[in-house]
């Protein structure tokens, strides 16, 4: 049952027993309506595009990480994957990047290219 179906019967302020009395008032009437129980399925299904939104939102955060670190090493690129992708090409570029060792190592530790594929599975098995 919605929240909101109960929440005109509470008669006092929030705790768990002013709580419980509303819905047991709510349940008693004739005219209620009822939420249906998910499915298996549609449970396996939801968790599977949770999933997928956190790893996108992760993968967001370490772009945004590397574009900042270096960004004060004064190398940019633009927002975005293709940027990042750009960024990632000059970085581990050894002929324009003298200091190719600590970038290359610090974007290995960060997994950008697992966070990318995770997405990308993510997103095909979808």
């Amino acid at each position: 049952m919605p929240p909101a179906y109960v929440k005109p019967y509470v008669k006092r302020q929030k705790n768990d027993a002013a709580d419980a009395e509303a819905i047991c008032e709510a349940v008693t009437r004739v005219n209620m309506r009822f939420v249906a129980t998910k499915t298996p399925e549609q449970q396996s299904c939801l968790t599977l595009h949770r999933t997928r939104h956190l790893f996108i939102r992760q993968q967001t955060a370490v772009i945004n990480v590397i574009r900042a670190h270096l960004t004060e090493f004064g190398i940019v690129a633009p927002v975005g994957r293709k940027g990042v992708e750009e960024l990632l090409n000059v970085v581990t570029d050894e002929a324009t990047n003298g200091c190719r060792s600590l970038h290359g190592c610090v974007l290995q530790r960060w997994g950008l290219n697992c966070a990318g594929s995770r997405s990308r599975f993510w997103s095909s098995t979808v």
